[in-house]
């Protein structure tokens, strides 16, 4: 498979693995990835994609921010489905190959990882380095406990969502959901401080078999994502997915005023690829 060439070097993973948070440091990594470290120094990485896409389908819009060879630390890394750009040999396993961190996701995240790239036949891994989860598995990484959660992505086959906990403030990250039956249940039983979800827009992408352009909507837009924020009880709503791809990006500027009339999200933090955020 291609070796990943960064556009930025190896400054962004020197950040990450130099920076020793108070609480937990969180890094967005553009697309749907984004990394969570704690201050005793566990690094979890969720959705790392720096592939480029298939063009002229799917055209990436935002640099490759890191080579993952680069990456030395990390204990987990998290896939919330089963789409290319959530599983990805070029780009996660390589930091499974250079640190000896475990893969976790869902039976066909696995599947894509296992048989479709054949990641253990292509790079130096194990076998136990894969572990399968499916909704309401509960487990320790490190300082962090992560509960698996459900998702309503009717584009994927078996998406999970994640809830990070840790002493400092918990993180969920809900990968391309929309709202969901269960985020009012989830919202209730987590207390959360950060809440990622996928917003963008409709676009006119080339159909994957015909090549036709066809009206597609793959993200929550300003309405849905305010709902899922609104059931979650977000604190903070951190949006992501819009910078990616060419078609499908959007303005989260707007969901200021989508958020301002609902009691959650308290706020709405809009990060750019490479921007950290802290929860002490």
């Amino acid at each position: 498979m291609p070796k990943i060439t960064s556009d930025w070097g190896d400054w962004l993973v020197r950040d990450v693995e130099e920076v020793s948070p108070e609480g937990v440091a969180v890094w967005y990594l553009g697309c749907n990835g984004f990394v969570l470290k704690g201050r005793e120094g566990t690094t979890i990485y969720v959705d790392p994609y720096v592939g480029l896409g298939d063009p002229p389908r799917t055209v990436r819009m935002i640099p490759v921010p890191f080579d993952p060879e680069d990456v030395e630390e990390a204990e987990a890394v998290f896939a919330t489905h089963e789409h290319t750009d959530h599983v990805h040999g070029p780009s996660q396993a390589p930091i499974l190959e250079n640190t000896g961190a475990t893969f976790y996701g869902a039976d066909d995240s696995l599947a894509v990882a296992r048989e479709d790239e054949q990641w253990l036949e292509e790079w130096d891994l194990d076998a136990d380095q894969f572990v399968e989860l499916t909704e309401g598995d509960s487990l320790e990484v490190g300082e962090f406990t992560v509960h698996v959660e459900d998702a309503y992505d009717p584009d994927a086959t078996h998406p999970l969502s994640y809830v990070f906990e840790h002493d400092a403030g918990t993180v969920f990250h809900g990968g391309d959901t929309k709202p969901s039956e269960e985020f009012e249940r989830i919202g209730r039983e987590y207390d959360i401080d950060v809440g990622i979800l996928a917003f963008g827009t409709v676009g006119r992408i080339p159909d994957k078999e015909t090549g036709e352009p066809k009206r597609t909507r793959w993200y929550s837009d300003e309405n849905q994502i305010v709902e899922a924020a609104s059931d979650l009880r977000l604190n903070r709503l951190v949006p992501s997915h819009w910078d990616m791809w060419k078609g499908l990006t959007s303005d989260p500027k707007v969901l200021h005023h989508h958020a301002k009339s609902f009691e959650h999200p308290s706020r709405v933090d809009v990060v750019e690829i490479g921007d950290r955020i802290e929860l002490e």
